[in-house]
């Protein structure tokens, strides 16, 4: 620790602070525009020139670190008068728009000027004029107003992962300009809007509608994955106008993805349902809440007099906040129905009965960058959580940690990867018996496998890259800490959607069992893991989600779903939906994919609604409604007691969401109820079979990165990213020379007897007998996610 001194204020700080830390610390503040917390240091703007005893000239804050007995003087003559000298060259070729500009009220540079600007221009000539630079249908760029302080440069690089702007020229022809016909594609570009200090960068979405000063601001977290980033929701009567980060370092340090920051556009899509409406003789009428909810109650409650309570299936979005989901548990149970379940895309449900408690992430979300060595499979984590592979970037790039990867697409992660092996879903499982079996056969790993798991092992022949990846989970080679390891097994999106799902997870938990890893699972929703603690799950004995499809229900009650887009498999949706005889869907907004119900309640969305998320790392959180419901929309869980209530159901009398929280947590603390039944642990490991199979072309369904849910899939700017998914068929340049096929041209994908024509995509990343295609409208008629199908030129 070091004692030092400013403006008169003694401080003690660690051994390598800078100034401008330890200026924050005391709460002196010294102006700054390049400098940022969370960015390396570049000390170009020198707005935070400050005097230091015993030398001759000012120095830059924010990158002189401290020395014992320094002592520093951020308001004296020589200071202020460095500090005003900067901000009038920086004034110098600033354009005096003001008034018009999106940052006004937010602004760093105006802020500073009052301060420190002079009351007058001493510069005569001709300012100069940057032309303005398309980077995409997501950040607005005006540069002439920039001053070069290169935050968002460092961000897109450090944070982002990719170098997609940069400083070209010299003095005062220098500007910030994008690779030529390049746009930035970060999935967290809309960050460098929050970064830059002056107008040079705004929202393109939000750009003219509304000024800072007439937003209310009001917290909730994002709903789109499993993080639970903290965000601020910006209304203006009664609409969402923007969202911006809420600081957290614990979930989201100070960013939010590209996702959580634009989808708001779809909160206000002319599709929105804000009427009830029903269907009679083919044709959708509008009427009343109570004629709606009571068609809906006599008709959920005939289908279970006649028929029985499980001839009613309940079908819950995993987006659901925790008290839509208890709710609609109660009223399946209550009607006599064990068929309920929040699991849509999920294939393989094997594993049921065996869970020792709630799967999870297995560590809290900062405890990833603090890793050595990780091993991810299946998953494309740039795409399911934007900004936990952030962290993992971080724990890749600046601490070396090893990164490995097991899955049937080669995306780039943006980071070195030490180790991968790149394969088709079905070989998924024999690659990981082959780590196992090079793990087992590690000397220094002493735990025993199960007889089942050491039997199947013995005819497995292990690869280089299994071994190496084996070698690298143990830590061979390293300076290994056998009694706190920093290894870390994550199962991703396509692992959990894969139709083998129990066999990934049984190797993976006895992979992580040798190796004394973290072992978890990235959820694929925004409450994944709230919908398995409030048991939005079947009974035992009764059906899963995609039994109620195999096996088709006499009616169905589907709550916040668009079936065809978010279900595992939307040719059997399609046909159970179409033979049932009643479907009541809670949705938010009108769409193709709910053709098949008969009655349409419209719910309000999270911005519209109270309610509660867990996380993937078993954080609770509660949020409130930032605006009024649009038209007649009500929230979904007060729809849902209504509906109780009408079918003469108990327990449905509750006035409040934090009434059903409560009643879910039985008396107990949030963390309290919730530590109590996180667990990853399989009572029994399933029985795994190696197979192999060879010139068979396998789906990989991708889940686009703006295709996810109902909000996101309706905002127009996401839409025209590269990111959107909309339908082709993607494979690499040896499956298309072997089918005679050309990039651009139209093939004819058949999968589960039926079939689509798609415009064919070569992308080299995606494995050999793989065809990528994305889930989307186009798509909607083919089977299963991962699912055997044949292609032909059509």
């Amino acid at each position: 620790m070091l004692n030092i001194e400013i403006d008169g204020k003694q401080v003690e700080v660690e051994h390598g602070t800078t100034i401008i830390d330890a200026a924050d610390k005391l709460g002196v503040a010294i102006p700054r525009f390049c400098y940022h917390k969370k960015l390396s240091v570049a000390a170009n703007c020198r707005m935070c020139l400050v005097q230091v005893e015993k030398f001759n000239k000012p120095l830059p804050a924010c990158a002189t670190p401290v020395s014992d007995g320094m002592k520093i003087f951020t308001r004296s003559k020589t200071a202020i008068e460095a500090q005003k000298s900067v901000m009038e060259f920086l004034l110098i070729n600033h354009p005096l728009d003001c008034p018009i500009c999106d940052q006004g009220g937010e602004c760093d540079l105006q802020d500073i000027a009052v301060s420190y600007g002079a009351p007058a221009s001493r510069y005569t000539e001709e300012k100069r004029v940057v032309l303005n630079k398309n980077i995409g249908p997501l950040v607005a760029t005006d540069m002439t107003r920039c001053i070069q302080c290169t935050r968002c440069v460092r961000f897109l690089k450090e944070v982002g992962g990719m170098m997609e702007l940069g400083l070209i020229g010299r003095g005062e022809h220098a500007e910030i300009t994008a690779y030529v016909n390049k746009s930035v594609e970060s999935e967290l570009s809309g960050n460098i809007i929050d970064l830059c200090p002056v107008g040079a960068l705004t929202s393109k979405p939000f750009r003219y509608t509304a000024r800072s000063w007439e937003l209310t601001r009001r917290p909730s977290v994002a709903p789109h994955d499993g993080l639970g980033s903290q965000v601020e929701i910006h209304v203006k009567g009664n609409r969402v106008m923007r969202v911006l980060p809420r600081e957290k370092e614990s979930i989201n340090e100070c960013w939010i993805s590209d996702r959580d920051r634009y989808s708001y556009e779809g909160l206000n899509s002319p599709e929105r349902l804000t009427v009830p409406m029903i269907r009679r003789c083919g044709q959708w009428v509008e009427t009343d809440w109570q004629s709606a909810l009571e068609f809906a109650a006599s008709r959920l409650k005939e289908t279970a007099e006649r028929e029985g309570g499980e001839a009613i299936g309940v079908l819950v979005s995993p987006n659901s906040t925790m008290e839509e989901g208890y709710l609609a548990r109660k009223l399946a149970h209550g009607l006599g129905s064990g068929n309920i379940d929040h699991r849509l895309r999920r294939n393989d449900f094997r594993m049921d009965g065996q869970f020792q408690g709630t799967p999870w992430m297995g560590c809290n979300i900062p405890d990833v960058q603090e890793m050595d060595r990780i091993l991810i499979i299946g998953s494309s984590l740039r795409n399911e959580h934007p900004l936990l592979a952030h962290r993992v970037r971080h724990a890749v790039k600046l601490n070396g940690a090893e990164l490995s990867l097991v899955n049937p697409v080669d995306d780039d992660p943006l980071m070195p990867v030490a180790h991968k092996a790149i394969c088709t879903p079905n070989d998924m499982v024999n690659v990981l018996s082959q780590i196992l079996k090079a793990m087992s056969g590690l000397q220094r790993l002493s735990l025993c496998l199960p007889p089942s798991l050491s039997q199947l092992l013995e005819g497995v022949v292990v690869w280089d890259n299994a071994r190496a990846m084996a070698e690298s989970l143990a830590g061979l080679g390293q300076n290994y800490d056998l009694v706190n390891p920093r290894v870390g097994i994550f199962l991703g999106n396509i692992a959990q959607h894969h139709p083998r799902y129990s066999e990934i997870y049984s190797l993976a938990e006895a992979i992580s069992s040798l190796c004394g890893a973290t072992f978890g699972v990235l959820s694929d929703a925004a409450n994944r893991v709230g919908m398995d603690l409030a048991g939005v799950l079947p009974k035992p004995g009764a059906l899963n989600a995609r039994s109620m499809l195999e096996q088709p229900r006499s009616a169905y009650l589907l709550v916040n779903i668009e079936p065809e887009l978010d279900c595992h498999n939307a040719q059997l949706v399609n046909k159970a939906l179409n033979s049932a005889n009643c479907v009541v869907a809670l949705t938010a907004y009108k769409s193709d994919a709910l053709r098949d119900a008969d009655v349409l309640l419209p719910i309000a969305p999270f911005t519209e609604t109270s309610g509660t998320f867990t996380s993937m790392e078993g954080r609770v959180q509660s949020f409130a409604a930032a605006v009024k419901p649009q038209g007649e929309c009500r929230p979904s869980w007060k729809v849902l007691r209504v509906l109780g209530n009408l079918l003469g159901l108990e327990g449905f009398e509750q006035d409040s969401s934090e009434q059903v929280k409560d009643e879910i947590l039985g008396g107990e603390r949030p963390s309290q109820f919730v530590w109590k039944r996180l667990n990853n642990n399989l009572r029994h490991l399933a029985e795994v079979n190696v197979q192999v199979k060879e010139g068979i072309l396998q789906r990989v369904g991708e889940i686009p990165l703006y295709q996810s849910d109902a909000i996101v899939r309706r905002a127009p700017s996401l839409q025209k990213t590269h990111k959107t998914g909309f339908g082709h068929a993607a494979m690499n340049a040896a499956l298309l020379a072997r089918i005679g096929l050309s990039e651009g041209e139209n093939a004819r994908i058949t999968q589960s007897g039926s079939s689509v024509v798609l415009p064919v995509r070569r992308d080299d990343r995606v494995f050999n007998d793989c065809v990528r295609i994305p889930v989307c409208a186009e798509t909607a008629a083919l089977g299963d996610l991962y699912g055997e199908l044949t292609v032909e030129k059509a």
